[in-house]
This record gives C-alpha cells, sequence and structure tokens, in this order.
C-alpha cells in the first residue's frame, strides 16, 4: 500500500508528464499574433513574435493558416554569415531566423512564401530537431531572368521579356534588370528548348561569360549583340527560351548552419538567390518530397541561382528521397569538405594556412579535436594525419591551426588540410534529376554512399565524384560508393561543361595521378540503365577497386554524338576494375576500354565481349 506520500508523488510526476505531453503537442498559429494569409502586408515582424513564443514552448508546432504571405526587408534581421560557396556579401537579410531552437515544427499548410529583394528566406542556426514542411518559397522579381529569341541573325538576337516578371532597363548600352532595392546587369546566358525545356545539346556556356550590347527595339523587345562578336556563331534559333544570369550568389535559400537532425518534407523552392538550400557543419540531415524547379504557373523554365542541396562540412548522415531538381543554374547536389594550405610552419605544433577559394574566406574551418588530414597536392594523398587542438582566425582568409602533436615528418609549406571528421554518409534515393546547367550530383565524401533508384537527365555528366585541391579545393576521396538501379537518360551528358568526360566521371583534380597512390577506392556501379546517345560511359581517374557489371546500356538516337572521347569506358591510373555481365541493346558506340598509368592485367572483362581494351 502506497504512503500519502508516496501517492502525492506518483500524482505529480502523472501531472507533469501530462503537462510536458501538452506542451509538446501545442500547435501556435501565425493568426494568433495578427498575420493573416492573402493579406499582403510584410509577414516578418509577425512570425518573429511567434517563432519567440515556439522557443518557449519546446515540441510545440507552428501553422500557418494556408495562403499567400509576402517576405520584406523592413523588420528582417540582419546577421553576418560566412556561407561556403558564396560570396561575402554581408550582413545577410534573414526573413525567418531560428537561432538555438530545438524540437519545432514549422508548417506551412501548402502556403505561398513570397519574397521581395535580396534575402534568405530560412536560416537555422544552432538547432535541433527542426522540421519544416509544406510550403512554397518563390519571388515575384526573381533575380534570375528569362526570355525568348524572336529574330536571329548572323549580326544579332532579338529576344522578348515579360518586363512584369522581369523588369529591365537598358544602362550605358547593357541590358540591366532591377528589382526592388537592387539592378544588376546580364554576364551570361544559357539555352533552353522551348519545348523539352532542356539545356540544348552542345551548347552550355558558349553565350556565357561576356558583355552584349543592348537596344531596345520596342517595350518588351530588346536586340543583343556581342561587340567582339565572338558569340555571334552560337546565336540561337528563333524560339529558343534563354535563360539570362545576372545578380550574384549572396543568400542561400534555406541555411542549415551547426544544427542537427533537421527534417523537411514536401516543399518546393521556385527560386532562390544563391544556393537552393545549403548545409554547413550540421549533423543528420534529411530531405523527403522537397522540390527545387520552375514555377510553370508563371511559365518559367528557371529555378535556383546556383546549387539545389549543398552541403560542406557535414557529418552523420544525408537522406535524400522523392526530391527532384530542374532549371538550376548549376549542379543539384554538392556533398564536399574544404581544403586549406599550408602557407607556414610557425612551429612544431602551429601551422598558419588560408582558404584558397575566396567563396570559403570566413568559415570557421574546424573545431578541437577534429581530425586532420595532410595531403600532398600534387598526388592528391593523404601521408598523415592529426588531431586539432585550437583553431585562430587571423582574418577572412587566413588562420592559425594547433595540432595536439607535432607536425608529421615530411609535411611542409604547400601541403593541404582536409577535416576528416566532417564527412557524411548519404542514401540518395527515388530521386529525378532534371536539366540544369552543369552536372546532376557531386559526390566528394569518404562516408557510405548509397545512389540508388534514381533518374537522371542533366546536361552534364549524371554524376561526378571529384575530389580537388588545386582549383575549388572540395575534399574528399571516396572510400564506399554504391550507384545501382538508376537511370540514366539521353540528355546526360548533352551540353559542354567542365568535368563532364563521361556519363559518370570520376575525375579528381590530382596533377600527377601515381597509381600506387589511388585517390578514390570501391566504386560499385551495378544494375543500372544508360540510354547513351554518344561514346563516353565512364571515366575514372585514381580509383582502387571499380566495379562496371550488370548494367543495360541502349543506344538512343535523340541527340548527335559530340564529345571528343570516343571511348565508352577511359580509366587513368587506375587498379583493380571489373567489367562484367553488361547487357547491350542496340549499336551501342562506346565499345572501347582506354587505359594509361596502368596495366592491361589491371582490368578484367568477363562474360561482356561488346567491350575490348585498347591502350
Amino acid at each position: 500500500m502506497k504512503t500519502p506520500l508516496t501517492l502525492k508523488t506518483g500524482l505529480l510526476a502523472i501531472f507533469l508528464i501530462c503537462t510536458v505531453s501538452v506542451s509538446a503537442n501545442k500547435t501556435i498559429s501565425v493568426a494568433d499574433f495578427g498575420l493573416k494569409p492573402d493579406s499582403r502586408i510584410n509577414a516578418v515582424p509577425f512570425i518573429q513574435k511567434a517563432i519567440k513564443a515556439c522557443k518557449e514552448n519546446p515540441g510545440s508546432t507552428l501553422l500557418f493558416p494556408k495562403g499567400r504571405y509576402d517576405f520584406w526587408s523592413q523588420h528582417a534581421t540582419e546577421k553576418e554569415y560566412h556561407e561556403t560557396n558564396t560570396y561575402d556579401v554581408n550582413p545577410k537579410i534573414l526573413a525567418v531566423l531560428l537561432k538555438e531552437i530545438n524540437d519545432l515544427t514549422i508548417d506551412g499548410n501548402n502556403s505561398e512564401f513570397i519574397m521581395h529583394g535580396r534575402m534568405q528566406p530560412f536560416t537555422l542556426d544552432h538547432c535541433q530537431n527542426i522540421t519544416l514542411k509544406n510550403f512554397t518559397i518563390d519571388w515575384d522579381i526573381p533575380l534570375t531572368a528569362q526570355g525568348a529569341v524572336i529574330e536571329s541573325t548572323p549580326d544579332y538576337m532579338e529576344i522578348e521579356i515579360d518586363a512584369c516578371q522581369y523588369p529591365y532597363i537598358i544602362e550605358n548600352k547593357r541590358l540591366t534588370f532591377v528589382g526592388e532595392g537592387w539592378k544588376s546587369g546580364v554576364w551570361s546566358i544559357m539555352q533552353f528548348d522551348p519545348k523539352t525545356h532542356f539545356v540544348l545539346p552542345n551548347t552550355g556556356d558558349n553565350l556565357g561569360w561576356r558583355s552584349y550590347d543592348a537596344i531596345e527595339v520596342s517595350p518588351g523587345r530588346v536586340r543583343l549583340s556581342d561587340p567582339k562578336r565572338e558569340a555571334n556563331k552560337f546565336y540561337p534559333a528563333p524560339g529558343t527560351i534563354l535563360v539570362l544570369r545576372h545578380s550574384t550568389r549572396d543568400h542561400a535559400g534555406i541555411f542549415i548552419y551547426h544544427s542537427t537532425d533537421t527534417k523537411m518534407e514536401n516543399l518546393k523552392l521556385f527560386h532562390t538567390c544563391g544556393l537552393g538550400i545549403l548545409s554547413k557543419y550540421s549533423k543528420n540531415i534529411s530531405f523527403n518530397d522537397v522540390h527545387i524547379i520552375p514555377n510553370a504557373s508563371k511559365g518559367r523554365v528557371l529555378s535556383g541561382h546556383d546549387d539545389g542541396f549543398h552541403f560542406m562540412g557535414c557529418s552523420g548522415l544525408l537522406k535524400i528521397e522523392n526530391c527532384s531538381w530542374t532549371g538550376l543554374m548549376d549542379d543539384p547536389i554538392n556533398i564536399h569538405g574544404t581544403c586549406s594550405r599550408i602557407m607556414e610552419v610557425l612551429s612544431p605544433t602551429r601551422i598558419k594556412c588560408k582558404f584558397m577559394q575566396d567563396m570559403s574566406e570566413g568559415m570557421e574551418w574546424g573545431r578541437p579535436d577534429e581530425i586532420i588530414g595532410f595531403i600532398e597536392h600534387n598526388t592528391m594523398r593523404t601521408v598523415a594525419t592529426d588531431k586539432m587542438k585550437k583553431f585562430t582566425a587571423l582574418n577572412k582568409a587566413e588562420f592559425i591551426i594547433e595540432l595536439s602533436k607535432p607536425l608529421p615528418t615530411g609535411v611542409e609549406v604547400g601541403y593541404v588540410i582536409e577535416n576528416l571528421t566532417c564527412t557524411p554518409d548519404a542514401e540518395i534515393r527515388n530521386c529525378h534529376f532534371g536539366s540544369c546547367r552543369a552536372r546532376g550530383l557531386l559526390v566528394s565524401t569518404p562516408g557510405k554512399v548509397v545512389i540508388e533508384n534514381n533518374v537522371f537527365e542533366s546536361s552534364g555528366s549524371a554524376i561526378l565524384i571529384a575530389g580537388d585541391a588545386n582549383a575549388w579545393y572540395e575534399s574528399g576521396a571516396v572510400k564506399d560508393v554504391l550507384i545501382r538501379n538508376n537511370e540514366f537518360r539521353s540528355p546526360c551528358n548533352s551540353s559542354l561543361y567542365q568535368f563532364c568526360e563521361a556519363v559518370i566521371s570520376i575525375d579528381p583534380e590530382i596533377p600527377t595521378p601515381e597509381q600506387k597512390y589511388p585517390y578514390h577506392r570501391n566504386i560499385r556501379i551495378v544494375d543500372n540503365t544508360f540510354h547513351l546517345f554518344d561514346y563516353p560511359i565512364i571515366y575514372a581517374r585514381s580509383v582502387d577497386g571499380l566495379t562496371f557489371s550488370n548494367n543495360t546500356l541502349i543506344r538512343d538516337t535523340t541527340y548527335q554524338p559530340y564529345h571528343y572521347r570516343k571511348e565508352g569506358i577511359t580509366l587513368e591510373a587506375c587498379k583493380s576494375v571489373v567489367i562484367s555481365n553488361n547487357k547491350i541493346e542496340g549499336d551501342v558506340l562506346g565499345r572501347i576500354v582506354k587505359f594509361e598509368k596502368m596495366k592491361s592485367s589491371d582490368i578484367k572483362i568477363s562474360k561482356n565481349p561488346f567491350f575490348r581494351k585498347a591502350k
């Protein structure tokens, strides 16, 4: 029999459990703070108050009654963030800031979130267990524009522009777009097929990276000509849709920073000012039914300004399922770390380092107890590891690292350091990589990577497994990659971009690759279907353990072959390559396996009379 005290204690415990349960399931509506949908008033100050209430009630859901909500920079938080692969424009304008908040769900209830001007829609800073779901993000006036070719001659092209969606002026003979608090001139042009909305084959950036003279022929009709007459031969046919790139990448769409267990569900990002969803130094992120795609209701072929999902220095598991990307101006997914160069050895345990890429400057490169890899940049081999004791920034570009023990023998100025702690696993399933500028999926992580049941229609290489300590300094030699049961359709590798040596390119930037020091390991490409209009299927450089087996290769005639490589599989400085039991349908072009800096015995071909070696 319980004593009265025990009974009281038990009742109190039950009361507390019930109270916590009620609190954990509390729904807070933005309407409670006076924000109504479709009112076109600035939602920012109302949401700030609502978030404060959510912070005081951990486990709550912030609900938006369905409708349109508008966000302006007035009342928005201004905060300095050094966002990787983003131009260092500060302070960032933050529409919604979640800082040091745990256990919160933001449910948009299928609402539209419309941004105005240059801003970052959502920022998660040192948060845990945040879920964002059920809303779209867009701009009435996006930071990228588009038009359609009306007339094309050897001397000029005339384009039609919807001036309501893409307001413009002609300033100093330059086509310049204007918006809410900004203006920027065209610096690159992309070509899209008006029927399929794919990047036109054999194009890429051939109209870009140059200034055009502009004349307004009539309202909404602009004549563009190249004063250097370098672009004339690339002028597209009438009807071609042009994406007119201006502005710069200065804000992400959603920025996840030093956060853990983030979930995103049923989201559509129709546009962003820079990288779509940028995750940095964060752990365990899942995406389900998240799409960065054009807003078809507005007749757009453009979506994000740059990459779709971008991960730098993350850890744990990146789980990406049932997602899609189309009309991006760069890669749908990029997973990597950041290398930095040793500039000076200050003492046996202290080194001065530098960010070699300006879009990495200002970052906190590492934290105490994280593991550092030391890389000889010519061969890209990791010669030693050590533990970091302290990180001290000198300025935005330079920093000092104090090691837990003396610098390994042989490591000197010119070597490159890599953070080996901030390296995630990745599972990417049931996704659609649509036609975007550049590649489909970039992978540079030593974690376990599974890429399966996806459809690729990327205009460049479908998959690029990279690694770089000489240009972009995006680190991460892979150790365990499974590419299984995917469909690679004919648009793959149909246009001209860097690092696109084949449908699947394993192309680390190694100045002097040596077979005895392989960079990547254990890559299996199995049970996939390739629809091939051109020769190159696989390009692999510096891999130990490459399997290409049980794939179906089908000849496709949608496009004409154009690639300079005339081999199906090209290998350089690889070991333990197995090509076996692949099924051929039709007159597939890529029959030759070419190899360099390796022996014929390093390649085993079985049950595959289609392929033959040719050094």
